[in-house]
């Protein structure tokens, strides 16, 4: 067991550059010579799933599924690069070019602010996200199943999803429109606010008042930052399927995400504090999202 904060950062870190670098080869090796669309994505899935399973094993190694903790945040600029890098998406037509480039800025933005928040809060690998401890302890023999399909592959499959939509923007050299910069101005706003939100949390729980926050956006909201995770993607997904001109199932991606935060996130986060006093006021007095 790393105890040290930093030396479990630098192992992660490496955990990571062997992942993404697992991902590309197997990407390159499946990747199709003609380019179509369908073994393009189906090269990336496989490359996706290939880096999940790397970063499944260190967590098997490490005795703690906290090491894919970072992979949600990791994952969906990685594949925008590799899709920028390998597509030709820049081409002469600077309405091209400049939907690819805020595309990519929009998801980089959002990618560095949920890792800088995952590596603000983690302090070694004697930590572990309390809902895999309450997954393994409820679980039982069959936890090693949840762990790879529940922790792993799941979340992997729905980030695939969120960032499939700008993939094929750039895939396809969807060209920029004046609608699109209002569903990217979305994205960006729903990133910041999420910035918001980290920093109030933060402020909060060093006072060491207990109880529930109140203040912010948290007065507003139980789960902010759920919120903005979903508006992220939806600004994503629109962006992309108005720029491409419809292929409107595209937002399977955003919709999956939104129904994993109604329907597991946000009840698992609920029942936690649920043991808290007081709980019952403070869901009636606060809005869920």
């Amino acid at each position: 067991m790393i105890k040290n904060r930093y030396a479990a950062l630098a192992v992660i870190i490496l955990v990571y550059v062997l992942a993404s670098l697992g991902g590309i080869a197997v990407y390159n090796f499946f990747a199709a010579s003609d380019g179509s669309a369908f073994s393009y994505w189906l090269a990336l899935l496989l490359a996706d799933v290939a880096a999940t399973i790397i970063v499944f094993i260190f967590s098997l190694i490490f005795k703690n599924a906290s090491v894919y903790d970072p992979y949600w945040s990791v994952q969906p600029p990685v594949i925008l690069a590799v899709a920028i890098s390998k597509c030709g998406s820049f081409s002469d037509d600077k309405a091209v070019v400049l939907f690819s480039a805020l595309l990519f800025a929009a998801v980089l933005l959002w990618a560095l602010r949920l890792t800088a928040n995952w590596a603000y809060n983690f302090k070694s690998f004697e930590y572990q996200d309390w809902r895999y401890v309450m997954l393994r302890e409820k679980s039982g023999r069959f936890y090693p199943l949840i762990n790879f399909f529940g922790i792993h592959m799941f979340p992997t499959f729905v980030v695939y999803l969120c960032i499939l939509p700008a993939v094929t923007a750039v895939y396809e050299g969807a060209v920029f429109n004046s609608l699109c910069l209002i569903f990217i101005a979305l994205s960006f706003t729903a990133t910041v606010f999420q910035g918001i939100a980290d920093v109030q949390m933060h402020i909060f729980q060093s006072s060491g008042t207990g109880g529930f926050i109140r203040t912010g956006l948290w007065k507003k909201s139980r789960h902010p930052n759920y919120a903005c995770e979903i508006l992220m993607w939806w600004g994503i997904g629109l962006a992309s399927v108005t720029a491409l001109g419809g292929k409107w199932w595209l937002l399977a991606g955003a919709t999956v995400n939104t129904l994993m935060f109604l329907i597991v996130s946000i009840p698992m986060a609920d029942k936690h504090q649920s043991r808290k006093p007081g709980f019952e006021e403070y869901k009636k007095s606060t809005r869920m999202l």
